[in-house]
């Protein structure tokens, strides 16, 4: 039976939620989606029967058979809407960046706490099968502890500006939209994050574009172990997987990759074994839903579901999801003064 009703805004990504109305098994149910493009809500709003839409967010918001707002709309809004849908005793999906501003993280967490409501960061990274797969294997202690650990998350953006142009004129901050994605990854294998070092710099290929685009983060995690992180955006498309991780333990190293149509693989080396030749296992690509990752937003969804049924805290929650912002901004200190710079963790 249907019985949680939820309220999309932003229909590019967010198109992913819909079909969780044909997931018999669910209790979900998307009943009112909201987009500036009419064409595109009355289309969606037939095939997945949606009852209500609206160009309008306040409207999404006032729906008294809307208890789950998913927010895909782009990253500069994240915040400003997060905040008032949970003022409005809404739960909240937020895809990554969860915001863009500290102060709205600070807000978010504060809200979330006194009102008592749930908040689920949609990183979509922690839900691809090779990256839970390496999760695994760092949890049964088969590397056993890490040392060392490096990630990146690299993408041409300039075919991205043509069908987004917000990313254009907003324009979209390729720190807190682009770089979270590694931070995040690095955070739920490491924990927080004590200081982080940052270099950063701007590509001139795409000329409308004024802010950094690249950045190279070294960051020293509480537990003594460090790491490094290439986020690299003003670029002619890499020869290398979009999505890569490498763990280096006492007992083993991995390293995960993944790219949305080619899939992605998991290489281990144990050290147990007197022949040091990789365990490779391959993923092959999910090109379900917009962007390919419809199987990923799914997997979040019903993670999301069983948080609210058992009262359970959504993993990342809005903690978590701060702790990765306070690393980007950290990172930004760092590169404006050519300093490490500690990060912050109590939210």
């Amino acid at each position: 039976m249907k019985k949680i009703g939820i309220g999309v805004v932003g229909l590019g990504m967010g198109a992913n939620v819909l079909p969780i109305n044909r997931v018999d098994d669910s209790v979900l149910e998307v009943r009112g989606i909201c987009d500036i493009d009419e064409r595109k809500l009355e289309g969606l709003a037939q095939e997945f029967h949606i009852r209500f839409v609206t160009t309008d967010y306040s409207e999404l918001l006032e729906e008294e058979e809307i208890e789950v707002i998913a927010i895909f709309s782009p990253d500069h809004l994240h915040g400003e809407q997060a905040i008032r849908a949970l003022e409005a005793g809404k739960h909240v999906i937020c895809t990554k960046p969860m915001v863009t501003r500290m102060e709205e993280a600070e807000k978010i967490c504060q809200l979330v706490k006194t009102k008592n409501l749930k908040f689920l960061v949609g990183q979509t990274m922690r839900y691809e099968p090779q990256f839970a797969s390496v999760k695994v294997l760092v949890e049964e202690g088969q590397l056993g502890d890490v040392i060392l650990a490096e990630t990146h998350y690299v993408h041409d953006m300039r075919p991205v500006f043509a069908f987004t142009p917000w990313r254009l004129t907003a324009p979209q901050d390729f720190m807190y939209g682009g770089v979270c994605h590694p931070v995040d990854v690095l955070r739920w294998f490491l924990g927080d994050v004590d200081e982080v070092f940052a270099l950063g710099n701007r590509s001139g290929l795409t000329p409308a574009y004024p802010l950094l685009e690249n950045f190279l983060l070294t960051l020293r995690f509480k537990n003594g172990v460090i790491a490094r992180i290439l986020g690299a955006y003003g670029i002619v498309h890499p020869p290398i997987p979009m999505m890569g991780l490498s763990l280096f333990g006492t007992k083993g190293s991995v390293i995960a990759d993944f790219t949305d149509k080619e899939g992605g693989r998991v290489k281990v080396v144990f050290d147990k074994f007197e022949i040091k030749s990789p365990w490779e296992t391959m993923f092959p690509p999910e090109m379900e839903g917009a962007f390919g990752h419809g199987m990923t937003v799914l997997r979040y969804l019903r993670h999301f579901e069983e948080c609210l049924l058992e009262n359970k805290t959504p993993i990342p929650d809005c903690v978590e999801g701060a702790k990765s912002i306070a690393v980007c901004y950290a990172a930004y200190q760092s590169i404006e003064t050519g300093k490490p710079v500690k990060v912050r963790n109590d939210f």
